[in-house]
């Protein structure tokens, strides 16, 4: 959400940001509604001061006597109490307004985003390893002949319908592997807070961090109200909603393994085959609170994190700003980590990470007590992968095959596999 009083000062610099995204110039109608609203704030306040001037001279009039300027003020007052009521009401019904109005409107980027309209005009920043050269036609993960056994989707179709899987022995100890993996690297080297959070929650968490009102399409909902979260950055991040928390305690650095549910509307063709695009998969995601002034230094630091777990598995990634017309709703700046896919020959995102700047911060209105004194003042988040499981199950399959059918794994899986690295031809650990 953004701050009004920004938009009051300047104007075209606020639509100047929202064209960069693609957006059309909206001040105009926010000033409308604020100003209308602030009309009737003051009519309302002018009214009040009205109303109590004429309830002090009620008494004074019944005193001496004046019945009849008695019976006037007596009538002002209940005229002047009804149209402060209803001025009231109308500033309530226009502040209404302007809130939807701005929480409808994407994120401002930072000046140093890239300007572009899609994928293509995103900024390779940072490139790591080197795609595996195979002598062999290399597979998607879903046909290798290790993967078939334990990687069912019919049996998924069966239960819940396209795109879900079932995984099943040595492939699902993979996967949990992957995660345990994740976790214990975070948490160990990097610093984060392990943290176990619900997967449903209320309404407002999911209007504080962005995903309502506009995206409710692409979420699930339960009948009796609650939203399942397409990410535990719900969570993580409403974790300081409606707080005021001392600087001294920031930054906050949380990390969770969750199931994750998005309804993934609009997506189609090669993106559904295999388990590259669920309607559930797991994520590991870190989420960091922080002091404004340390936010951009978060960002580095949490994409260094996200890289890290690959570079211990041993894949290569390479790392992308992503331009004004490819971010995603409450973002002001992303970095998209993309890992080498051998089966499909190129690099697929597996972590998105973003700075979000105060723009959740006041949607949640999450502030921090200053160290010296003063006025509290909105917090900083940001949020990413570290990793996409099933993303990162996906790469260490297809990076990891040989031409006869198996799979070696990364020697860092070791400890969390018994020791067995070699997902066989037949689908069993060895």
């Amino acid at each position: 959400m953004h701050d009004i009083r920004q938009i009051r000062d300047n104007p075209a610099a606020f639509d100047a940001a929202l064209a960069r995204r693609g957006a059309s110039a909206l001040s105009s109608d926010i000033l409308a509604l604020d100003e209308a609203r602030r009309a009737k704030i003051h009519a309302a306040e002018t009214a009040q001061a009205e109303q109590n001037a004429a309830s002090r001279q009620v008494g004074a009039a019944k005193a001496k006597g004046d019945e009849a300027e008695f019976e006037r003020l007596r009538a002002l007052v209940a005229d002047t109490k009804a149209q402060v009521a209803a001025l009231n009401d109308e500033a309530k019904a226009l502040d209404a307004q302007l809130t939807d109005l701005l929480m409808g409107i994407p994120n401002l980027p930072l000046d140093d985003v890239p300007d572009g309209a899609d994928e293509a005009d995103n900024v390779e920043i940072h490139r790591h390893g080197t795609p595996p050269a195979l002598d062999f036609a290399p597979k998607e993960h879903y046909q290798l002949p290790g993967v078939i056994p334990g990687m069912d989707f019919e049996a998924a179709a069966k239960l819940s319908g396209a795109r879900f899987v079932v995984l099943k022995g040595a492939v699902a100890r993979i996967h949990r592997a992957l995660a345990q993996f994740m976790l214990d690297t975070h948490v160990d080297e990097n610093g984060l807070t392990e943290t176990w959070t619900p997967v449903l929650v209320r309404e407002e968490m999911m209007f504080g961090t962005g995903q309502l009102p506009k995206f409710g399409e692409d979420s699930y909902r339960t009948e009796d109200g609650w939203w399942l979260v397409p990410t535990a950055e719900v969570t993580l991040t409403n974790l300081v909603n409606d707080e005021i928390v001392d600087e001294a305690s920031l930054p906050r650095r949380h990390v969770a393994h969750t199931q994750c549910f998005r309804s993934e509307a609009g997506s189609a063709g090669r993106d559904t085959a295999g388990m590259l695009r669920q309607h559930q998969f797991e994520k590991v995601e870190m989420v960091s609170i922080t002091h404004p002034d340390q936010s951009l230094a978060e960002l580095d630091r949490m994409t260094a994190c996200a890289q890290g777990i690959l570079e211990k598995l041993g894949l290569a990634y390479r790392t992308v700003v992503l331009c004004t017309g490819d971010m995603g709703f409450g973002a002001r700046r992303t970095h998209d980590i993309e890992v080498w896919l051998p089966g499909q020959d190129t690099y697929r995102e597996i972590s998105s990470v973003s700075l979000c700047g105060d723009f959740q911060a006041r949607r949640m209105n999450a502030r921090f007590r200053p160290a010296g004194g003063g006025k509290p003042d909105y917090v900083h988040t940001l949020n990413g992968s570290g990793l996409a499981v099933g993303r990162c199950l996906i790469a260490v399959l297809e990076n990891g095959q040989r031409a006869d059918g198996s799979v070696v794994l990364p020697e860092v899986l070791g400890p969390y596999l018994g020791g067995r690295l070699t997902l066989t031809a037949d689908g069993t650990l060895a």
